[in-house]
């Protein structure tokens, strides 16, 4: 799966495309498949945990 990670603060060079594997549901969940996502601005200065 590719996923956008921000992992410092910054611009949109800030923002990595990383492979990641596939999630799995545990029991009680449900797995849905996003064919688009969208990002702010704002969210790249959110602070990081």
């Amino acid at each position: 799966m590719h996923a956008v990670q921000i992992t410092r603060f910054g611009g949109p060079e800030v923002l990595d495309v990383v492979d990641l594997p596939d999630p799995v549901p545990g029991d009680g969940q449900q797995l849905y498949e996003v064919s688009a996502a969208g990002v702010n601005y704002a969210d790249t200065h959110h602070p990081l945990s």
